[in-house]
């Protein structure tokens, strides 16, 4: 199982006893309104987030965040496929806006580049999700494009925004 750390962040699998917390902020409106899972987010949905893989393994694998002290602030996930992942992350309202994302995603596409040996990471997102946008530009990722109304979400049709940064570009 793959952990990871920063000065302010752990980034571990995450465990049963973890799930009524993240059960809790994935049903909150504003965490949700960008994501892609059904709501409400059940026992059952949140339990699949639970996994021994470790980072890299083909498929979706979640990583608990956590700070320092302890509580856990929300969850990021690589999604490999072959040289290349998608990645997400989700933190709980009182988390954002703290830096958390940035640093969490920082080093989850170190680890992919660094240790996993990917050769591309990229990320989906809703482009009206402007914080995340600009988190990843930050991040230098590139936006590669928008599809316009390419999914149904939530009742409406919804554009589809990509980012990527390659390998040779993070070590850059």
């Amino acid at each position: 199982m793959t952990t990871l750390h920063t000065s302010r962040l752990t980034l571990r699998p995450l465990t049963p006893d973890d799930l009524p917390r993240v059960l809790a902020y994935r049903n909150d409106p504003e965490v949700a309104r960008y994501q892609g899972w059904a709501l409400p987010a059940t026992p059952d949905s949140v339990a699949g987030l639970v996994s021994d893989a470790p980072l890299g393994a083909p498929g979706w694998v979640q990583r608990a965040v956590m700070l320092s002290g302890g509580e856990l602030v929300g969850d990021v996930g690589l999604n490999t496929q072959g040289p290349q992942a998608e990645l997400g992350v989700t933190l709980a309202r009182r988390a954002q806006g703290r830096g958390y994302a940035r640093e969490a995603l920082h080093t989850l596409v170190t680890h992919a580049f660094a240790d996993l040996g990917l050769r591309r990471v990229h990320a989906s997102i809703d482009p009206r999700n402007v914080a995340v946008a600009a988190l990843l530009t930050r991040l230098s990722f590139r936006h590669e494009g928008t599809s316009l109304q390419s999914y149904r979400h939530r009742g409406e049709w919804t554009d589809d925004a990509l980012y990527a940064v390659l390998a040779s570009e993070w070590t850059a």
